[in-house]
């Protein structure tokens, strides 16, 4: 990221690296054949993200219900594959507007409740956000409209302790 750029972040983001970088794809299945090429990567970790899974959802502003699948490989960044299953989401916002392919960058915090007023205090509107998808309840995410700014979607993602296991792409 250009550093001018995130001096545009809230100061806690802004000596972190990027974490992630999130793809919008049509299917996850065709997603991670394509980009396993790519990236010379088959070891993706599957979830499926929504009202089941994640304690907390907001859209918005108001609570929400939307879903998604995700598939997960690598690190430094790195990179997550988005299915989008159930809206309204930003995920459905950006597909009608731009489409398929880059949605954002996320970077790892300590607390996203803390995340989520750094970006409050700085004037950056929450998008979105999810809180208590780990295994024992912790861990969350939060996007933030950063386009106009930044130039692509900002995420912080508190990483939950323990995850649930890999969900078996057969079903």
């Amino acid at each position: 990221m250009d550093p001018a750029r995130k001096e545009l972040l809230p100061p806690s983001l802004r000596s972190r690296p990027v974490a992630q970088v999130g793809i919008l794809v049509p299917d996850l299945r065709a997603g991670m054949r394509t980009w396993g090429t790519l990236l010379g990567e088959d070891d993706w970790l599957v979830y499926t993200y929504g009202p089941g899974t994640v304690r907390d959802l907001t859209y918005r502003g108001a609570a929400a219900g939307f879903s998604m699948r995700v598939a997960l490989a690598g690190t430094g960044p790195q990179v997550e594959l988005i299915e989008p299953l159930r809206g309204p989401s930003i995920y459905h916002e950006w597909l009608q507007e731009h489409g398929h392919g880059l949605h954002h960058l996320g970077f790892h915090v300590d607390s996203i409740a803390g995340a989520i007023e750094d970006f409050r205090a700085g004037g950056i509107p929450l998008l979105q956000s999810g809180r208590g998808y780990g295994l024992d309840g912790d861990g969350g995410f939060a996007y933030f409209d950063t386009q106009d700014t930044v130039g692509v979607i900002v995420e912080a993602i508190e990483v939950p302790k323990r995850r649930r296991p890999s969900e078996d792409l057969a079903n």
